[in-house]
Parts: C-alpha cells; sequence; structure tokens
C-alpha cells in the first residue's frame, strides 16, 4: 500500500520545519512510518545543490537556470528517497516541494509558467502531494521571524535577502494557489502559537487523510 505525501509550503519565517517536525511526531503515534525531508535537499545529491542555490552562487546566472537547478535537485530527492519511501509504504512529510518552484520562481522570479509545468511533468510525474500545507504569515511578520531565527550575525540565504516587495509577491502566489487548489492545499493561519498551529493542521490530516485507517508498524515506525 502507497504511503501519503504531505508537503509544507509558505514564504520565509512561516513555521513550516517546525510544523513538518510536530507532524511527523504526531503520525509516529499512530505506528505510521514517516520520513521527514526538506527542498531544496533531502538526498545526497540534493543537498549539494541546496548549496549552491541557497548560497547565491547561481543567483547570476538567473531565475531559468536557477529553476533548472531546483528540478534537477528535486529529481534526485524523488528518485533517491521519496519514491521508495512511499512504496514502502512511509508517509513522506516534506518542507517545500514543487510548489515552492511554481511561487518562487514562476511567480515571483517571472519564470514562464509553461516552462515550469514542462518540467514538473517530466520530474515530478505521478508523485504528487495528497495534501498541501500552506503557511500563511504577513510577509513583513515573517521576515521578522526569519531574522530572528538567523540571529544578528547570521547571512539571509539567497531568498531572505530579496527585498519586501518580492516576499509580498510571494504571499500573494501561495495564498492565489490555495485558492485555485482547494482539495489538496489547506490554509493555515501562522499567526497564532505553534500549539494552535499543529491542531489546525492535525484536524485537517485527520479529516482529509484518516490516519487510524492506515497499516500499523510500529516497528518501522521506530526505525523511520
Amino acid at each position: 500500500m502507497r504511503g501519503r505525501f504531505i508537503t509544507f509550503e509558505g514564504g520565509e519565517g512561516t513555521g513550516k520545519s517546525t510544523h513538518v517536525a510536530m507532524l511527523g511526531e504526531r503520525l509516529r503515534t499512530f505506528g505510521i512510518p514517516t520520513v521527514l525531508t526538506r527542498e531544496p535537499g533531502g538526498s545526497p545529491g540534493a543537498e549539494i545543490m541546496r548549496y549552491v542555490l541557497l548560497s547565491g552562487a547561481a543567483r547570476p546566472l538567473g531565475p531559468n537556470a536557477e529553476a533548472v537547478l531546483f528540478a534537477a535537485a528535486r529529481d534526485d530527492h524523488l528518485n533517491t528517497l521519496i519514491r521508495p519511501a512511499l512504496e514502502q509504504g512511509k508517509w513522506v512529510v516534506c518542507d517545500r516541494f514543487a510548489d515552492s518552484t511554481r511561487i518562487y520562481q514562476g511567480v515571483a522570479g517571472n519564470v514562464d509558467t509553461m516552462a515550469i509545468r514542462a518540467m514538473e511533468r517530466i520530474i515530478v510525474g505521478n508523485t504528487k502531494p495528497d495534501l498541501t500545507f500552506i503557511l500563511d504569515v504577513p510577509a513583513k511578520e515573517g521576515m521578522r521571524r526569519a531574522d530572528t531565527r538567523r540571529g544578528a550575525d547570521g547571512p539571509a540565504d539567497r531568498f531572505e535577502g530579496e527585498a519586501l516587495t518580492f516576499h509580498e509577491r510571494l504571499r500573494d502566489g501561495f495564498l492565489t494557489l490555495a485558492a485555485n487548489e482547494p482539495d489538496r492545499c489547506a490554509l493555515i493561519d501562522a499567526t497564532t502559537s505553534k500549539d494552535e498551529v499543529a491542531d489546525q493542521i492535525w484536524r485537517v490530516v485527520l479529516k482529509k487523510l484518516n490516519p487510524a485507517t492506515s497499516p500499523i508498524q510500529f516497528d518501522e515506525a521506530a526505525n523511520a
């Protein structure tokens, strides 16, 4: 039985990494073997690409080239980690996936939508998320959180360093995505407390994916 594939999306500072971890912990209480991962990254080859992309080394090449690099990293991630895990019946929870390319490179970077969709069709194919959470906070608040998380001396990464107007375009793009794909995407108000956000997320998982009906595999869950 194929596992479930859940992704988290949103702008900077929305709490995606925190809630990936919290959801993973909750799923494991059901005995569900769960793999937590991220993009860019998640596999050895993709982690190399993560450094290239987030360090800004690829920025001079432009958004089109960045979109291709993200697609290459995603291909390695899918083939090395995501697809094998799903085929084993594990649930995969991923911090960012193809929607981030649609929004960061497509909406904010003005890469041609047809080009992005073509790469997604080739790379992602049928391995699409069963459920996508879009965590939403105002762009200014998200950047404040990102600055706090990074600390006074921490350098901003490739995208954190963009102007506020860039991050406002990102937020608009994610809100539009949530409105256009309500069956897959769940928009979550991430301005409330961490526990309140986690409870919102869990209610959606219970309603849409019903983890209690998944095969209980305690041994695998312990080792996942």
